[in-house]
C-alpha cells in the first residue's frame, strides 16, 4: 500500500506528462525523520540525468531539528534517484527532445520506503492552460446540469 507524503499539483498545470517513472531515493537518515514529520516541499523539484545517473534537484527536505550540526542534512542537495540502466537510457532519450524535462509528480511510502514519481513532460504554453481550464469549467457545469435534470 502506498501512502502519499507530499504530490507537485503545479506539474499537472504546467505539463503534459506522457510517460511515469517511479524511482527510490537515496536519502540520510535525518531526512526520513524529517519526512515522516511531513517537513518536505516538492513544487519546484526536477530531475536531471547526469554521467548515466538521475539526479533530483529542488527537493527540499527541512533539517531534522534534534539533529546536531555534524548529521544533518542540507535541504536542498542533489538527491541520487536509484533507477534501472535501461530506465535511464529511456529518460536519457526523452530529455534530448527539446522543452522536454523531468518534473516530480510525487513522494510516497511504499513497503516502507520513500519512492518518487517522475514524469517526462513537455511545458504547457499560456494558451494551453486556459484551454485545459475552460474544458474543465465546461465538464463541470455539464455534470451540475446532469445532476439537476436526475433530481427532477
Amino acid at each position: 500500500m502506498s501512502a502519499d507524503i507530499a504530490t507537485n499539483r503545479k506539474a499537472g498545470r504546467d505539463f503534459n506528462i506522457s510517460e511515469k517513472f517511479e524511482a527510490g531515493v537515496e536519502l540520510k537518515g535525518t531526512e526520513v525523520k524529517s519526512i515522516r514529520a511531513g517537513k518536505v516541499n516538492v513544487s519546484d523539484a526536477f530531475a536531471r540525468v547526469e554521467n548515466n545517473q538521475v539526479f533530483l534537484y529542488g527537493l527540499n527536505i527541512q533539517p531534522w531539528q534534534t539533529a546536531g550540526e555534524w548529521y544533518n542534512h542540507a535541504e536542498k542537495r542533489p538527491r541520487r534517484l536509484l533507477l534501472h540502466k535501461r530506465e535511464i537510457l529511456k529518460l536519457a532519450n526523452a530529455t534530448a527532445v527539446k522543452g522536454c524535462s523531468l518534473p516530480l509528480l510525487r513522494l510516497y511510502w511504499k513497503d516502507r520506503r520513500v519512492k518518487v514519481e517522475i514524469g517526462v513532460g513537455k511545458g504547457k504554453t499560456h494558451s494551453d492552460q486556459r484551454q485545459d481550464l475552460k474544458e474543465r469549467v465546461e465538464l463541470r457545469e455539464a455534470q451540475r446540469e446532469m445532476s439537476r435534470f436526475n433530481q427532477r
